[in-house]
């Protein structure tokens, strides 16, 4: 069996957060409470073969140190490696999520726009919904068509503080 992922429990000012170290890169950054945790934590742990392990390490101090920066108006983007886990199609909607600024908002539908594929609107919505690297793959960016703030893991009180931080909510909709 390969070393298991560390991981610690971080009280973020807008939700409780899970962040898991596993080989010197961050695969997890995900809210503590949410519907989909034992599924998101059954994907990760079998893709790596291993398991969790409550621990901390250098690499979890530091991703907590840079969310307090951005918790704190410090910080707007995450300098820290990552691995994103989940099917080649989650990782390239993950890649765009990446792409949008901080400040900035896009739609489900600009997401399926940027992947070439209007009618995976709604792949794109479960992709976006299943992300456990939530703030540094920014995935509270994404609203509904219309304008609206829709679904979110850590809940749509959680998404609107997050956008309210980054400044987005008081702009019109910007696209990337």
């Amino acid at each position: 069996m390969n070393p298991s992922i560390k991981y610690q429990h971080f009280n973020s000012p807008v939700g409780e957060l899970v962040i898991g170290e596993y080989n010197g890169e961050i695969v997890l950054c995900d809210w503590r409470y949410r519907k989909m945790r034992k599924s998101i934590d059954h994907r990760i742990t079998t893709a790596l073969n291993t398991t969790l392990e409550k621990s901390t390490s250098p690499l979890i101090e530091q991703c907590i140190y840079q969310l307090n920066q951005y918790f704190g108006g410090e910080r707007r983007i995450f300098d820290l490696p990552i691995s994103m886990i989940g099917s080649d199609f989650q990782k390239q909607v993950w890649n765009e999520l990446l792409k949008i600024p901080f400040g900035e908002k896009a739609s489900y539908m600009d997401l399926a726009k940027r992947l070439n594929n209007e009618g995976a609107i709604r792949a794109v919505a479960s992709a976006n919904g299943a992300n456990a690297l939530s703030i540094i793959v920014p995935c509270h960016r994404i609203i509904g068509s219309d304008g609206d703030l829709t679904g979110y893991a850590g809940g749509l009180n959680a998404k609107k503080k997050l956008l309210e931080l980054e400044g987005s909510l008081a702009h019109q909709m910007q696209l990337f």
